[in-house]
């Protein structure tokens, strides 16, 4: 691997929806370029890269995977990934160490919810992609369609593709879930997708050779390049000619030879679309062929001949038709040809790559502040550029980025190395001497190269090489055991390796948890966090049966931990260990690999532990119709320290959804942005957006997000033609805009602090605690000095040390905000989407002469003056939601489903049962599926895959995917009192608890929080049956 050339290089990965086709496509390619590992005719039922058992049992693929194939002389590195929801996190990684991705979408199906993943997935990482549109056949023999009503589905799909792409590329959607519910962009009317012109921008282009049609069953598959080439061949005509004309409405009329448009045509003609009568009748006659073998043998003889075809002859005789059609199409139109042409011929090598994913993989950053020595930049520098050209000299610096760590038991190392020695593998020092498995490290090189034995610094994400201190915790030095060319489950060892290769490293377990940079030099930034599609939501509790393997439980979490790149161990408030996961598929696995790999001990699993949200009643949208928003004295809750010096009033608000939901989505920008990981010593330059387009500032990008989230939010409410209202809404919410004063909880949460409104009626011996807008001065709402400074000099007739305890008193009001929202007053779940407004005021003490007195008593009566502000803001601030109707929020998931006609009653009673809210329903075109869209509660959905197979007989299937966070109308407190209410729900003695309150009341019950309940209801007085006394 040392001697290869950059430019011989592909690296390449598969993405796809669940069961279109990934793992088969893969094996056919490994069939035939993989080096004799697998025969051709186990491909597609052996789902070599599936190696696990859990893969095998439930026929899924649940990690990535990477093997090396040989085309010609390129040398392909194939990554297979999941196509599940639940391993989303896995198809971060592939996409991270590739370079192109082959993205496959099921002919019949069409586009489902995860195309929509990781076609976002692969535009963030700024891969080169190219579509595959995969069982081309079951269009033939069981939909039983013409070539033309293929052809138009085919174009359809195509263009639903290029939507979605444009959509990403306009960054008009800010989740995949949006982007489903609006349906596929630019739709056009039925019977006129045969009119489509296509466009230049379109990113997937059959003309290109960048769209592959296949079968990866049968192992046959072509671009319209092959025809192309064919034709002109046959007929002398351009091949540049006909590869354009053999897509879209392009005609050949046969008595002028002559390639016409749709204009061109006369009146009436019948005449089909090229790609029609060229290429797809030609594949209906061969398949209608083998599968009537009595009236059609002579057309399969008529192909064998035509294209020089070698089929053996007890193929051709075989009593199986479908062997005979696999045994001619695979001969005819080889797949491992059309698709490993197309990757070598489409997507760039590590070279070009890198050059144009620098900006993702690295971000530009400029010191604003020189802190540190120019020596220092320049090899920081000089290593990004090394990365930017993909230079594997002896000079330039060594820098790899290590996407996961991945368990593999010590039985299945390779017992001899590279020159045939004798290896004795020995456990990683986290595993202990009784561990049988030893971490990996799933790695790519991006500059230099990587030696058996040498020696290098490992960088996680948070190091700073101009910051001293983060040295200390950021950046560990290792040796790096051994090297690995990866090959599905095998591991071939090998001394180097050079840029552009994707290797497995032995020798970083006890280095590195998930991820992390690997570097020759200290003076490298570390490379930019994966984004992945979802965060883990399913929670539950775990402990062993036995108390005493809590020692080996707590083992085995630590080393799961480390090989699941997604889910999350912690430790609760209450002392539980909680395992987060994606969904109930990867749970399973998680807690199936706990008890027989990683712990080995039996465990008891608690129920899922569901997140809620806490907020109160109204829109957000309608703040401004009644003059309270900005009157602080309308409606408030007011608090009073213990020592009486403090008066605390605080008002809420609900923020608008679009707004609420925004600073939710942006936690991550907003961190950075506040002060988080990167400071104030450098800036990025080169952010990218979601879209991948280039902008000057995050912070400005943010800012815009905001103000077009509050201008949407006030004209649909309004509408476009009250101009006016419009206006001053929109003037109002500038106005609170320049307010920030912090959000939370954790300070990047998607609660807002408002700083009190100045001139607001405060007696002369008082002081108003101003604080600073500071948020709003980091997103640029207001000039950075008027939200640093605040002049408590200005407030008339308050004294220098009544101003000195209000200035060091503002921590405190923060503080107090920050535990409110974290812990809401219903079920101390976090507070979503309220504005406080805070107005605290201090008081001079009692008396001059009993000043002395007094500020010794206070900490022995009262504790700190700080701790008591602290308290009072935050029951002010739970006081203020109770008082305003407070409901309950929880998350929703985006479900799709897909069921046979005959089972539709069925499904939507298991809906029905688990509060679900159906969207549409739409029949599949050529197909007797349906397929609905629904929200499901979260805290519902836990065994609902389960239930749906049971019901449905298995025909049902159901993918769920988090979407948002819905309100829940009901009131947890309701209790009937006008007549109708009394009618209907009863006098409130025997009324049942509503959905909201059972939710508030269970997790108050886990949590160990007092419950409001009736132990014993309706007790009758026992009488004694018996006549005796």
């Amino acid at each position: 691997m040392a001697d290869s050339d950059p430019k011989k290089l592909r690296n390449i990965c598969i993405l796809a929806h669940v069961d279109h086709g990934k793992t088969t496509l893969a094996d056919q390619l490994i069939a035939t370029s993989g080096g004799g590992v697998l025969h051709p005719r186990q491909a597609g039922k052996v789902r070599f890269m599936d190696y696990l058992d859990e893969e095998q049992r439930r026929a899924i693929t649940m990690k990535s995977s990477s093997i090396g194939l040989r085309y010609e002389d390129y040398f392909i590195n194939l990554i297979d990934s999941p196509g599940h929801m639940d391993f989303c996190s896995e198809v971060s990684t592939a996409a991270r160490l590739s370079d192109g991705a082959l993205v496959l979408v099921d002919a019949v199906e069409g586009v489902h919810i995860q195309t929509h993943a990781v076609l976002r997935q692969a535009w963030v990482e700024k891969l080169t992609p190219c579509l595959v549109l995969n069982k081309i056949d079951r269009l033939i023999s069981e939909l039983k369609m013409s070539p033309m009503e293929a052809y138009e589905r085919l174009l359809r799909i195509l263009h639903e593709v290029n939507g979605i792409m444009s959509a990403y590329k306009s960054e008009k959607y800010l989740s995949d879930v949006d982007s489903i519910l609006v349906g596929p962009s630019g739709e056009v009317a039925d019977g006129n997708y045969e009119l489509l012109e296509d466009d230049e921008e379109d990113t997937f282009q059959p003309q290109k050779g960048n769209v592959a049609f296949v079968c990866a069953l049968d192992g046959w598959g072509f671009t319209i390049w092959d025809f192309a080439e064919f034709y002109g061949a046959k007929l002398g005509a351009s091949i540049d000619a006909l590869k354009n004309a053999l897509w879209g409405p392009r005609y050949y009329i046969p008595k002028t030879k002559m390639i016409v448009g749709r204009k061109a045509l006369s009146t009436g003609s019948k005449a089909q679309p090229m790609f029609v009568k060229f290429v797809l009748e030609p594949l209906w006659q061969v398949y209608q062929a083998a599968l009537k073998p009595d009236d059609g043998g002579e057309m399969l003889k008529k192909v064998i001949k035509s294209f020089n075809l070698s089929v053996p002859s007890r193929e051709l005789q075989n009593k199986d038709s479908k062997v005979v059609l696999q045994a001619v199409m695979s001969r005819w139109l080889p797949l491992s040809n059309t698709i490993l042409s197309m990757v070598v011929r489409c997507m760039p090598d590590p070279v070009v790559a890198q050059a144009f994913r620098i900006s993702r993989l690295l971000p530009k950053r400029e010191v604003m502040d020189i802190v540190a020595g120019s020596t220092v930049l320049a090899e920081a520098e000089l290593a990004r550029k090394s990365v930017e050209s993909c230079q594997s000299g002896p000079d330039a610096p060594c820098v790899a980025f290590v996407s996961k760590m991945f368990a593999v038991p010590l039985k299945l190392l390779p017992q001899r190395g590279p020159t045939g020695e004798i290896i004795t593998n020995v456990p990683d020092e986290n595993g202990g001497s009784d561990s049988d498995e030893c971490f990996l490290a799933f790695a790519r090189i991006f500059s230099g190269v990587v030696t058996v034995g040498q020696r290098i610094f490992v960088l996680s994400a948070l190091y700073d090489p101009l910051k001293e201190e983060t040295g200390l915790k950021h950046l560990q030095e290792a040796e790096l055991q051994s090297l690995y060319l990866m090959m599905g489950q095998g591991l071939k060892p090998v001394t180097s390796a050079k840029a552009g290769n994707i290797v497995a490293i032995k020798g970083l377990g006890q280095h590195i948890l998930k991820t992390a940079t690997l570097s020759s030099t200290r003076n490298c930034w570390p490379f930019s966090s994966m984004m992945f599609q979802v965060s883990p939501t399913l929670k539950v509790a775990l402990e062993p049966s036995e108390p005493a393997d809590m020692g080996a439980l707590m083992k085995g979490l630590r080393l799961l931990n480390r090989a699941d790149p997604f889910v999350e161990v912690t430790v609760s408030s209450r002392g539980e260990h909680v395992l987060a996961a994606a969904g109930e598929v990867h749970l399973e696995r998680c807690i199936k690999d706990l008890k027989e790999r990683f712990a080995k001990v039996s465990l008891k699993v608690s129920p899922p532990l569901v997140s809620y949200r806490e907020t109160i009643e109204g829109e957000g949208s309608n703040t401004f119709d009644d003059p309270r928003f900005l009157n602080v004295n309308s409606e408030y809750v007011e608090k009073t320290t213990p020592n009486g010096r403090c008066t605390v009033r605080v008002h809420v608000l609900k923020l608008p959804a679009s707004l609420t939901k925004l600073l939710d989505e942006s936690s991550d920008t907003l961190e950075e942005i506040i002060g988080g990981k990167l400071g104030n010593i450098y800036k990025k330059l080169e952010h990218k957006t979601i879209s991948g387009a280039e902008e000057d500032d995050p912070i400005e990008v943010l800012r815009r997000r905001i103000l077009d989230a509050v201008e949407n939010e006030v004209v649909s409410f309004y509408g476009e033609k009250d101009v006016d209202k419009v206006e001053k809404s929109k003037t109002s919410w500038n106005e609170v805009l320049k307010r920030i004063w912090s959000l939370g909880p954790s300070h990047v949460g998607p609660n807002i602090l408002l700083t009190p409104i100045l001139g607001a009626n405060v007696s002369n011996a008082s002081a108003v605690i101003h604080g600073s807008p500071h948020v709003s001065a980091k997103l640029g709402f207001v000039d950075s000095s008027t939200g640093s400074n605040t002049n408590y000099e200005a407030l008339a007739g308050a004294a220098e040390f009544l101003s000195v305890e209000a200035e060091s008193l503002e921590s405190s009001i923060v503080s107090g905000f920050q535990i409110a929202t974290s812990a809401g007053p219903l079920c101390e779940e976090p507070m979503w989407g309220l504005a406080f407004n805070v107005e605290a005021t201090i008081s001079p003490l009692i008396a001059p002469s009993l000043e002395l007195e007094t500020s010794q008593i206070q900490p022995e009566h009262f504790g700190l003056f700080s701790g008591q502000v602290m308290t009072a803001v935050k029951d002010a601030c739970r006081a203020a939601v109770l008082q305003r109707k407070p409901r309950l929020v929880e998350a929703m998931y985006f479900c799709e489903l897909n069921t046979p006609t005959e089972h539709l009653g069925r499904m939507y009673a298991v809906l029905a049962r688990r509060r679900a809210r159906v969207l549409k329903e739409e029949m599949q075109e050529g197909s007797p599926l349906f397929t609905v869209h629904a929200y499901v509660p979260v805290a519902e959905s836990f065994g609902f895959a389960d239930e749906l197979r049971r019901w449905t007989a298995g025909a049902a299937s159901a993918l769920l995917v988090f979407s948002h966070w819905e309100t829940l109308p009901e009131d947890p407190f309701f209790v009937p009192k006008t007549e109708e209410e009394i009618e209907e729900f009863g006098d409130g003695s025997s009324i049942l608890q509503n959905t909201a309150r059972k939710l508030i009341d269970a997790v108050r019950r886990r949590k160990g929080l007092p419950v409001e309940e009736k132990v014993v209801q309706h007790a009758t007085k026992q009488r004694t049956l018996a006549r005796k006394v």
